[in-house]
């Protein structure tokens, strides 16, 4: 294994670059000037830089914040659930279950940024209204998740306490004169705390979004931001001992090298920082036709190959045992950085130290690390079904004007619904095998499932990644092990990083990349009819039609921009189903597999 030190980093060219223009002191001091290699890129950051003083600058006094949640506790508080979705979310998911690892008397703390009805119901389910604190948090106050959750779980507290008790029970975080702010003044919550607007939604983690949160489960928010300021200030260096720098270099000199992905190898345990990294990195330099690849949640056994695409970050936890064994696993020629995270208070400073880093290789790689264009495509998509705008929705076309997907006819016996398959990938499998061929009309094509899949995982070629991206329910009985046995059999016959990304979460994280970077991704969309749906007030639709809404609205999007896609819609999710399609997948990447020994 190829440990790299930070003398090494210091002396890269990278590091030079960052230094010799001042880039760490310029963005420590809001200077957008950094990103003036484009004129919009720039405006855009002069935006967008409040992140790099919430340490030693906050916003809104942290002892502010733990009095509001030392009330909360006060009157009795047996659970804090946060609906939110993306950056508003995922910092305060990261650092409260780490923080229940270090504890033994901790306030159950529960996202709820799945559309699953499912995980909803087990959600609304598993504590007292009465005594529980809904955190609503949603930077534009229109994000669609956390909306329509934010009004299922009001009606439910409302039917179980009454209007009055349940407006006691909730709290709203969002930015100034929002939609979300209104509601929640009609409505009579708690009270409504200001996010800030100069702080895009994935750089928010030292914000109130990541701080109630926190405070509300024990932690203290005071003493985090303290640890933070050294190395906010070092971070503002233009200095070799910079960690971000260090960082950054590490990233992108292997980016340039050919290596665009990472994996991030932590225990199981703590692998939920992961999710935390892959939406920073992810979103934020997934554009442009380039991008970063963070891949999480993995064992460190799939690195025991020389990938020459991919390189490694080792997390030290203070698990020698396992850090030891990943260490052992991890192929002599993968470059490896060593991570060293002391404890969940140490997790602020690596906040930081992340945040920066991505800036940092956004300057490198001259796209914006602050905006998300590519995420607007589902999610106009996604609005056209549910709701007609803009006429309705329709087939896109592709970059040759071509409707950029056909839909096939399946068995009606069998689990499946609908198969849907990327004009790109019928492309593909017809000018390389010559098995599927349509002429004027590709609808005539003869394609079912198990041809999709197989065209779908025989187009996978070394440097490229596969991504499951199932808008489907992990609790139950093995539901998670059955979409993790299709990933891990991508990894270990087809040899290439395979990622498993839970629907909507991944939108507002890889989903960027996915269709903003470059084209190498592989991916298969799958959603599901749900069993027991629950209406959404207000609405004319229900969880179940969101999901599937997105989980099309995606796969669209994906097929628009040329890559390599197949969706499929299950008549249920029930684990039987998801066994039968892992059947057929696994089948398909066997075939696959076989194809290339033979070639």
């Amino acid at each position: 294994m190829a440990f790299i030190d930070t003398e090494y980093l210091q002396k890269t060219d990278a590091a030079k670059d960052l230094i010799k223009n001042c880039v760490p002191s310029r963005i420590g001091q809001k200077d957008a000037t950094v990103f003036d290699y484009d004129a919009e890129v720039a405006e855009y950051a002069s935006r967008r830089l409040g992140w790099t003083t919430l340490a030693s600058e906050p916003p809104i006094d942290p002892s502010e914040i733990a009095v509001i949640a030392q009330q909360a506790r006060c009157e009795g508080l047996d659970a804090v659930v946060l609906i939110g979705q993306g950056g508003s979310a995922q910092a305060s998911q990261t650092i409260t279950k780490l923080h229940s690892l270090e504890v033994t008397d901790e306030i159950p703390f529960r996202t709820m940024d799945s559309m699953s009805p499912v995980y909803v119901n087990h959600i609304l389910g598993s504590s007292d209204p009465a005594r529980t604190l809904y955190i609503v948090s949603s930077k534009s106050g229109t994000t669609l998740e956390p909306t329509v959750l934010s009004h299922v779980a009001w009606k439910y507290a409302c039917a179980m306490i009454g209007e009055e008790e349940a407006g006691k029970r909730f709290i709203a975080i969002t930015d100034r004169n929002s939609d979300l702010e209104q509601v929640a003044r009609k409505n009579g919550w708690r009270m409504v705390l200001k996010g800030s607007p100069d702080v895009g939604g994935r750089y928010s983690a030292l914000t109130v979004f990541g701080l109630l949160p926190m405070a509300c489960v024990g932690l203290d928010v005071e003493k985090a931001l303290r640890i933070a300021v050294p190395t906010e200030e070092l971070c503002h260096t233009d200095s070799p001992d910079n960690p971000a720098l260090q960082l950054a270099a590490f990233l992108y000199d292997n980016y340039r090298a050919g290596r665009d992905k990472f994996a991030l190898l932590m225990p199981p345990a703590t692998q939920v920082f992961g999710l935390w990294v892959e939406q920073i990195v992810a979103e934020s330099l997934g554009k442009g036709g380039v991008g970063i690849l963070p891949n999480v949640e993995i064992d460190a056994g799939i690195l025991s190959d020389p990938h020459k695409d991919t390189c490694a970050i080792l997390c030290n936890m203070g698990n020698n045992e396992a850090f030891e064994h990943a260490k052992a696993c991890i192929h002599p020629d993968i470059p490896v950085l060593r991570l060293d995270i002391l404890d969940t208070g140490d997790m602020t400073r690596h906040f930081l130290i992340w945040e920066y880093a991505v800036a940092f290789c956004g300057y490198l790689m001259k796209v914006n690390p602050f905006d998300q264009p590519d995420v607007e495509s589902t999610k106009q998509a996604t609005r056209q079904i549910l709701y007609g705008q803009g006429g309705g929705f329709s087939v896109p076309d592709d970059n040759s004007g071509r409707p950029a997907y056909q839909d096939f006819d399946v068995d009606e016996l069998g689990c499946v619904d609908e198969v849907y398959v990327s004009t790109a990938l019928l492309d593909e499998f017809s000018s390389n095998y010559g098995t599927v061929s349509y002429d004027e009309d590709p609808s005539i094509a003869d394609v079912d499932l198990d041809s999709a899949l197989r065209m779908l995982f025989a187009s996978i070629r070394p440097g490229d990644y596969f991504s499951y991206n199932a808008f489907l329910p992990f609790r139950g009985i093995g539901r998670r092990e059955t979409l993790e046995r299709v990933r891990h059999r991508v990894a270990n016959r087809l040899g290439v990083r395979s990622c498993l990304e839970i629907g909507p979460r991944y939108l507002h994280s890889t989903g960027q990349l996915h269709k903003g970077g470059a084209n190498n991704g592989v991916f298969l969309v799958v959603s599901s009819d749900e069993a027991c749906d629950i209406a959404i007030p207000h609405e004319d639709f229900t969880l179940g039609a969101v999901e599937n809404a997105e989980a099309l609205g995606d796969f669209s999007a994906l097929a628009a921009r040329g890559r390599r896609c197949v969706y499929v819609h299950l008549k249920d999710n029930d684990s039987e189903c998801l066994a039968q399609l892992a059947d057929s997948c696994c089948s398909a990447i066997s075939a696959a597999y076989a194809r290339r020994i033979e070639a």
